[in-house]
């Protein structure tokens, strides 16, 4: 997932520089700052970020930019929605960059294009996902668990798969072939481990801490039930 430099051209690499930028500004300008004023909150906040730049450091790949790795991503929109879950992926991104940096594997070229696609692009699909389960489905707590958390998850990692897989064939990368045979249906085993990580995340939350979840509404999935 993660492009490294000399992967795309300097128009694709600082072209996503001002999009992404607008997204970070839309972000910090409108985020629930107020609910990481309590101290919990905030540490369950920072705690994500930790425990995903462990879970994006761990990757495999067979060519540069072609290479795998979970994402977390639908837990993280799920938890505090989709403007904390960009700045807080952002700084995952920036952490596991930098790190990379050091050993000289990746650069900060191609940053923000893979924020596009690993931050805001997989943050908007898990919210996308969410709404349409809130207004469409029943309120049913075991329809937001399998469905905006398991199945929200593997959509969320199979449709960024397609987009990085897009990215690279139209920026002439790799042909559309090598990316077919080699690179896309990995992304389908992928979704499934996706799924069960987000899931079996936001399932332990639910029960144990749901204040934790932000998008979670006992009043609406419990209290309303007969």
């Amino acid at each position: 997932m993660n492009f490294p430099d000399g992967l795309f051209s300097n128009a694709w690499a600082y072209g996503a520089i001002l999009p992404y930028a607008l997204f970070l500004l839309w972000a910090a300008l409108w985020a629930p700052w107020r609910r990481l004023a309590d101290s919990r909150q905030m540490n369950v906040w920072m705690g994500s970020i930790v425990v995903l730049m462990l879970v994006w450091s761990l990757k495999a790949g067979i060519r540069p930019g072609l290479n795998l790795h979970m994402l977390g991503a639908t837990a993280f929109t799920l938890m505090f929605g989709r403007q904390l879950a960009m700045i807080g992926l952002s700084v995952v991104l920036a952490a596991v960059t930098y790190n990379a940096s050091l050993k000289g594997i990746q650069g900060w070229q191609p940053f923000a294009l893979n924020a596009l696609a690993l931050v805001v692009f997989p943050v908007f699909v898990t919210y996308a996902i969410q709404r349409f389960v809130e207004r469409r489905l029943p309120a049913h707590i075991f329809v937001y668990i399998f469905l905006a958390a398991f199945f929200g998850a593997a959509v969320t990692v199979v449709a960024t798969g397609m987009l990085t897989a897009l990215m690279l064939w139209l920026s002439g990368a790799y042909a559309g072939e090598l990316l077919l045979s080699e690179y896309v249906p990995f992304y389908i085993l992928l979704g499934f481990s996706e799924a069960w990580l987000n899931g079996a995340t936001i399932t332990l939350m639910v029960v144990y801490y749901p204040h934790w979840v932000g998008s979670f509404d006992d009043r609406r999935y419990l209290w309303q039930k007969k």
